[in-house]
């Protein structure tokens, strides 16, 4: 514990507000603290970071006032699943839509603590305790991402084999889902012979493949290639920080290549168009 450390109940009295106000700020990531022998402990840096937030003017409205990539970054690397809620629920009472929380809020978080592990910073315990409060905060969101009457069409979403970044394939699921695609999502770590026998299955509008690590590349080719086999007529997209930009797709053996969630929707949006007048 650091000499400059201090209580919670200190910090709140420092601030002048009500214990249970400071421990708000905290479990929505506002105000940086550790727990110490089960207490909370706040360092002077945290609380002068604090009071220059809190007297920092604010540019524009509601959600981008703020920032909950930060905030959030900061409960996962905790492991605070209560925490990292109390940002989405501050985030969502800010104005930020949950497709949002998810582009601008979670993976923003997700791809910091990646880099940070990578660059062994923070330790694997880490990485794998935001993945497990991250599964749970989409468990909670899924549902707002439902939409009633008839869907735009099927598609299939997956990650290859080898690949076990399964966070990202279910945000995506839920996002396509709210953009009124009925969507059958295969996970991670997906065999090509499985993404074949799904398009058999579902007679898809497209195919999804997403790639997060370069190793999983080879594979993500393999599945390319046989789905082009054997549903040839079936178009599949890739995308996912592994793959760089549209060109090295297209080498992949994809039809498109998607760098966000925006431009995925007007290549699908086109597919069903183009089916439709077939």
């Amino acid at each position: 514990m650091a000499t400059d450390d201090i209580t919670l109940q200190q910090a709140a009295d420092a601030l002048g507000v009500h214990y249970m106000t400071a421990y708000r700020y905290v479990r929505h990531g506002q105000l940086e603290a550790r727990k110490v022998d089960g207490e909370w402990r706040v360092s002077s840096a945290a609380l002068d970071a604090f009071r220059a937030g809190a007297r920092r003017p604010r540019v524009g409205r509601g959600a981008r006032s703020a920032p909950w990539a930060e905030r959030m970054e900061a409960r996962l690397v905790a492991g605070d699943a209560a925490g990292a809620w109390g940002v989405v629920e501050a985030a969502m009472a800010a104005g930020a839509s949950p497709d949002r929380v998810y582009t601008e809020v979670i993976s923003p978080a997700l791809v910091s603590i990646g880099d940070r592990w990578a660059g062994g910073e923070l330790d694997i315990a880490s990485e794998h305790r935001a993945t497990a409060v991250v599964q749970r905060l989409i468990g909670r969101l899924g549902p707002h991402f439902g939409r009633r009457g008839r869907t735009r069409g099927v598609v299939v979403v997956g990650a290859p084999a080898g690949e076990t970044h399964s966070l990202v394939v279910s945000m995506l699921a839920d996002l396509l889902r709210g953009e009124g695609w009925e969507v059958s999502d295969l996970g991670a770590d997906v065999p090509a012979e499985s993404f074949v026998t799904a398009v058999s299955e579902v007679d898809p509008v497209a195919v999804i493949i997403s790639v997060t690590a370069s190793d999983s590349l080879p594979a993500a080719a393999h599945a390319c290639a046989s789905l082009r086999t054997h549903h040839p007529e079936t178009r599949v997209v890739l995308g996912g920080r592994a793959v760089v930009d549209e060109r090295s797709a297209l080498e992949l053996g994809a039809d498109a290549f998607s760098a966000d969630v925006d431009t995925l929707a007007s290549l699908l949006a086109g597919y069903s168009a183009a089916s439709r007048s077939a």
